[in-house]
């Protein structure tokens, strides 16, 4: 297939991201500045504002965390608290269905893996294209067929 993106490539959600990583700074500043310029707050007041801020922060960045990314040896899925590398052959098939809220990788295990990098969100179309980007990238490289498995 002449249309395969070139690897490495990585796939991520980036208007989402882009949202999140923005909405986790404005907070933490807008937090952090409100502590410091409230006169009437002790010090540990203060310190238990910015670190409230802290945590929403940090929250907001680990939801801006997945991405997919392919190379030669396979796909390495990085989702909100995991990590999980993949070799070509362990992917059966590559799914966005209408609704799903992001790719799912059907493995030759018979299990089924979220991929958070892909997801229709805010960039629907951006994603269809990842997801059948990956979806052709998976078939080029990969050894085993569903029919292959299924018995």
């Amino acid at each position: 297939m002449s249309d395969l993106p070139p690897l490495p490539v990585t796939f991520r959600p980036s208007r989402t991201r882009a949202v999140l990583l923005t909405a986790g700074v404005a907070i933490f500043v807008v937090i952090t500045t409100v502590a410091m310029l409230l006169e009437q707050l002790s010090p540990g007041e203060r310190l238990s504002f910015v670190f409230t801020a802290a945590l929403l922060a940090g929250v907001l960045f680990l939801l801006s965390r997945p991405k997919v990314v392919a190379d030669e040896s396979g796909v390495t899925v990085v989702n909100i608290a995991g990590r999980r590398r993949l070799a070509w052959a362990e992917i059966i098939q590559v799914n966005l269905r209408p609704g799903d809220p992001w790719v799912f990788l059907n493995l030759s295990d018979g299990t089924s893996l979220p991929a958070l990098g892909i997801q229709p969100g805010i960039a629907k179309q951006r994603a269809i294209a990842d997801a059948r980007a990956l979806r052709a990238l998976a078939e080029a490289r990969s050894t085993a067929r569903p029919d292959e498995d299924q018995g």
